[in-house]
């Protein structure tokens, strides 16, 4: 038999092989190559803050151009954990002379402004008797303890006429204290906030409230009589005014406490990511623990939580502790960022 030979493909038809391998090198993306060099490529985490090439104009000028690597990770100083003793016994000093002691971390913190944390400063006030001490903050308002004397306060059109134990609200703005006897009082404000913002006091003042010591150690009775449960956090009087009931303030960004703490007692470790404030008003033989270090009371010292600082606050002693407490809580439950946790 004669073998049998293949039909011949017809010119001009490719064969399905070579088409698809047209076909890639046709859809297939081109890489380009890097020319060959001895060194990386900069992170961008190292590029330092970038100018604009070619501005056009002041406004073009002032811009500046960060990265997703270099923005976000801000190193800033860190809020320092503090007992302020000398400063309360300065203030305390029978030759103390009229005027402000400050318990003042600006240079720890790399503030430009006085500040006890970055949105708060505590104030001792001295007031020889019979002399007046003008104040004029530029702040939303400030909170006044008086721990002795007694006196008054014109604060616009209203006087308050206060004792030792007393507590007051005032506004920003010029107020005048005049003591009728020798007076020490404590005060933290916002003024700190306004700073770093450039802002001024609202147009309408705050008005002023006024909480009496015999007030407030009825409503702790009221507190100490009640029953607990265990999501309450220590036994504490919280202060707020007709203006800001709903929000359980005392100013806007600000909250206040009297927390008490029973003899032979602690109160159990928690943390949350406001910053404290705390005037040890009473008790011996009480400390409170921040961050895992010890921090020993002593009467009218102030002493400093750092925002998110895990703290206890423990009474080895057999009378009722009180201590003060101002937060920039306000602030934080605002914007919904407390984060307050129990540890334990």
């Amino acid at each position: 038999m004669g073998r049998t030979r293949r039909p011949r493909r017809r010119r001009g038809r490719s064969r399905p092989r070579a088409r698809r391998a047209r076909l890639r090198r046709h859809t297939a993306p081109r890489v380009r190559r890097r020319p060959m060099t001895d060194t990386a490529p900069i992170d961008m985490a190292d590029l330092p803050v970038q100018h604009p090439h070619n501005p056009g104009s002041p406004a073009e000028a002032r811009a500046r151009f960060f990265n997703s690597g270099n923005a976000f990770n801000i190193k800033l100083p860190p809020v320092p954990a503090r007992v302020f003793t000398e400063e309360a016994a300065r203030a305390l000093a029978p030759d103390a002379p009229t005027g402000f002691v400050a318990c003042d971390q600006a240079e720890a913190m790399a503030c430009p402004f006085p500040a006890t944390t970055p949105l708060m400063l505590a104030r001792y006030a001295t007031i020889a008797a019979g002399e007046r001490l003008a104040c004029d903050l530029v702040a939303t308002g400030s909170v006044w303890f008086v721990i002795a004397g007694t006196g008054e306060t014109r604060a616009g059109t209203e006087t308050l006429r206060w004792g030792a134990g007393d507590v007051m609200l005032l506004p920003g703005g010029a107020v005048a204290h005049v003591a009728e006897s020798r007076a020490v009082l404590w005060s933290v404000s916002n003024a700190p906030q306004l700073a770093h913002d450039a802002s001024c006091p609202p147009a309408i003042p705050v008005a002023p409230v006024h909480y009496p010591a015999a007030e407030i150690d009825r409503q702790l009775a009221v507190i100490t009589a009640s029953g607990t449960n265990a999501t309450t956090s220590g036994l504490a009087l919280i202060f707020s005014s007709d203006g800001l009931e709903a929000s359980r303030n005392i100013l806007p960004t600000l909250t206040l406490s009297l927390n008490t703490l029973p003899p032979g007692t602690d109160q159990r470790a928690h943390r949350h990511n406001s910053a404290a404030v705390t005037l040890a008003v009473a008790g011996e033989r009480c400390f409170s623990r921040v961050d895992g270090s010890r921090c020993d009371w002593t009467p009218w010292a102030t002493l400093v939580t750092p925002p998110g600082a895990p703290h206890s606050h423990h009474n080895d002693g057999g009378d009722r502790a009180r201590f003060l407490i101002v937060q920039d809580g306000g602030l934080h439950y605002h914007a919904r960022t407390m984060g307050f946790a129990f540890l334990e």
